[in-house]
């Protein structure tokens, strides 16, 4: 029932940003929680930020200050602001959801997207 769609990757160079986005659809409950994972060659998938259905936020320790999460609830899309990229951002973004009131970073989320890929060269 619930699918979600990511977009807005891309190739920067290091210091710039890019913005992604993940739309969602067949979302019925407003009790709705989405987060975003990133997996680049060679490693595991790690959780990168999260937001609860009451707007608060979680952030990885390696992009808190860089990273900002966010909702349009009109829109039932999902956002990712990435500045001051570094060449170790570089990977496979996905976007994810689940039901539930509070989540953090790693989540056991239940819906994922197919992903966009994010390149920073140095």
């Amino acid at each position: 029932q619930v699918q979600l769609v990511e977009s807005g990757g891309g190739s920067v160079q290091a210091g710039g940003s890019l913005r992604l986005s993940c739309a969602a659809s067949g979302v019925t409950n407003l009790r709705f929680c989405m987060g975003w994972f990133r997996q680049a060659p060679g490693k595991k998938r790690e959780g990168v930020a999260s937001i609860s259905s009451d707007d608060s936020t979680n952030y990885a320790d390696s992009v808190k200050g860089r990273f900002t999460i966010s909702k349009d609830n009109a829109k039932n899309t999902l956002y990712l602001q990435m500045n001051s990229l570094k060449p170790e951002d570089t990977a496979m973004y996905y976007c994810a959801g689940v039901y539930a009131y509070r989540v953090w970073v790693e989540y056991p989320f239940d819906y994922w997207g197919q992903g966009t890929q994010v390149n920073v060269s140095s």
